[in-house]
Order: C-alpha cells, then sequence, then structure tokens
C-alpha cells in the first residue's frame, strides 16, 4: 500500500464517481479503478457499494477513510514542515546563563538577526556545566556562562571580567547610592546566594569571594533565580552580590553599590565546541566586539561630560 494509494480512495469516496475522481486526479478511469480493487484485496474487504449511484462507501469504506484522511494529512504536514526546515539556511542555539540576559546578550541577538535574518536563532537558559554537556550532544553552538571549567573537547574564552555590585535593600544603612563599597563591610550581613543547583555554579564565585579574603557572612541564604534572590533584597531579607548588568532591575527597592576589591569580578566566558568552524559563530564574535568597543566608547564619552562639568567655572 502506498500513498497515492490512500490519494485514490479518498478522490474516488469525496466525489462518490469514479469518474469524477478521475477527473480530479488527472488520470484515466481504468487505472484508477485497478488501484481501488487492488486496495481492496490488500485490505481483503470491499470499500465501496459497487451497485449504489452514487457510489457509497461500505462500513469497512468508512472506517478506513477516517485513517486515510488522517494519514495524508500527516503526509502533507511533513512535507510541509521539510519544505519550511529546507527554506531555513541555518539555525544557531545559543545556551546562557540569567545573568548574560541583562547585559550585553539581548543587544547581541538582536545584531545577529540583523546581520543574518536567514539564520533562525534560539535561546535556552542553562547553567554552564548544562551548557557544557549540551555543547558535546550537539544541542546548543555556543554557550554563555560564568564558571571556568576545563574540557578537552571544548574551547572558552574570556570575553571580559564584569565589575560585581552589592544589591542592598532600600532601607538598609549600607544603601548609599554611587558609592563603591569594599566586600568586608558585608561580612556581619546576611547573604543571598543563587543558583542553589547545579553547583558549582555562580554561587560558588560568590563564596570564594568571602572566603578568600578570610570574610564570614553572618548567614548564608540559597536560592535557585536572580528575580528571587533580588525580591527578597527588596524585602529586607539579606544582601546580594551580583554582576554590575543586573543593577538595571528593581530600581525603585534596591540600591546597588560598586564592590571596589580589585577581585570582585565575574568572567563572562563564550564556549563552544573545540576546532567548530561555525561561520555563524565567528561573526557573533565579531559582533561581541563591536558591542564592547561601543560600551568603551559610550564610558569615554561619559567620563569627558563629567570632566567638563567639573572644569566649568561657576
Amino acid at each position: 500500500m502506498e500513498l497515492r494509494h490512500l490519494r485514490y480512495f479518498v478522490a474516488v469516496a469525496d466525489e462518490q464517481s469514479f469518474t469524477r475522481a478521475a477527473e480530479r486526479l488527472h488520470v484515466s478511469q481504468p487505472p484508477l479503478s485497478r488501484q481501488i480493487q487492488d486496495l481492496e484485496e490488500e485490505l481483503g474487504t470491499p470499500l465501496f457499494e459497487r451497485g449504489s449511484r452514487p457510489l457509497k462507501l461500505t462500513e469497512p469504506g468508512r472506517f478506513f477513510y477516517s485513517h486515510a484522511t488522517r494519514l495524508l494529512e500527516q503526509a502533507a504536514q511533513a512535507t510541509r514542515a521539510t519544505r519550511r526546515v529546507a527554506r531555513m539556511e541555518r539555525r544557531l542555539v545559543i545556551g546562557f546563563v540569567a545573568s548574560t540576559m541583562y547585559g550585553a546578550l539581548p543587544r547581541l541577538v538582536r545584531l545577529f538577526r540583523a546581520a543574518l535574518p536567514q539564520v533562525e536563532i534560539a535561546l535556552d537558559e542553562m547553567g554552564t556545566l548544562d551548557q557544557i554537556e549540551a555543547l558535546k550532544s550537539g544541542r546548543i553552538d555556543v554557550g554563555f556562562g560564568r564558571i571556568r571549567l576545563d574540557d578537552a573537547s571544548i574551547k572558552r574564552e574570556v570575553l571580559r571580567e564584569e565589575r560585581l555590585v552589592a544589591a542592598i535593600p532600600l532601607e538598609h544603612a549600607l544603601a548609599i547610592p554611587g558609592k563603591p563599597l569594599l566586600l568586608a563591610a558585608l561580612e556581619s550581613q546576611d547573604i543571598l546566594i543563587y543558583p542553589r543547583k547545579p553547583r558549582p555554579s555562580y554561587a560558588d564565585q560568590v563564596l570564594s569571594l568571602f572566603r578568600d579574603q578570610g570574610l564570614q557572612p553572618a548567614a548564608v541564604h540559597e536560592v535557585q533565580e536572580i528575580q528571587t534572590a533580588l525580591g527578597l533584597v527588596a524585602a529586607g531579607m539579606g544582601i546580594c552580590v551580583v554582576p554590575e548588568g543586573v543593577s538595571r532591575l528593581r530600581p525603585d527597592e534596591v540600591v546597588y553599590r560598586a564592590l571596589s576589591d580589585p577581585q570582585a569580578v565575574s568572567p563572562i566566558i563564550m564556549s563552544t565546541r573545540l576546532h567548530d568552524k561555525n561561520e555563524d559563530i565567528t561573526t557573533l564574535r565579531v559582533l561581541i566586539d563591536r558591542i564592547y568597543q561601543e560600551q568603551a566608547e559610550a564610558r569615554q564619552r561619559a567620563e569627558a561630560a563629567r570632566a567638563a562639568a567639573v572644569d566649568k567655572p561657576v
């Protein structure tokens, strides 16, 4: 049994006539009749009441018709989907940790889609450990994370060291906008860290930052999501150390103070498969340089404006 047998049968059933079905299918009637007879012989039962006018389906014919139409529609769907895939020249899947979404990643995606509109791009939030496994299994093509992990099959590149800031409840004594802060000032505070799992993660980076300086927070509370951590900060439940890019969140409820300790940074690491020559990843890397250059120029302009304001005579 082939799809053409199903198409011929459905056409005859719809038209209730071999003659009209043959015209619809652009075939002559004798071959059409033979195809239906072959189908009936294979199924072992008549599908049409041959003496009826118009032509009617038998009880087995009606049962087979419902299945035949469903199979033909599934085949048509598969054909349409395959044609869509064929028209889609390329696909790039990016894995990312949540904090990078508050930095340059959204702009990077917009620039990439503008540069290569024919390439489908997909985003998948996952931890750095999961990104490594997803790269090796082919589920993603590039990952943006923060944990330094060694794997012989993965190429890692530190794009930048992002400064860390302390997210502090608005009513807290340390909530002094605009003034940098030493990490040591947080030693006696309740500290919120994320994510709870999988580990190692960004949470371990923050804990190591305290341990490396011999500092011991009053208490450490683990949560799973960055948004949850900031919600708890806003509620006065503790202080959270976050990447600078996150400071755009909850500006009316949380005060962000830069940490002046030189080691208070977190890397943004781009991971790809070793020896992957994907030209779309090359384009992505060029766009990253463009974004960082624009950011550097914007900082220079802002600094120049501040210096000019200071020098301006009263």
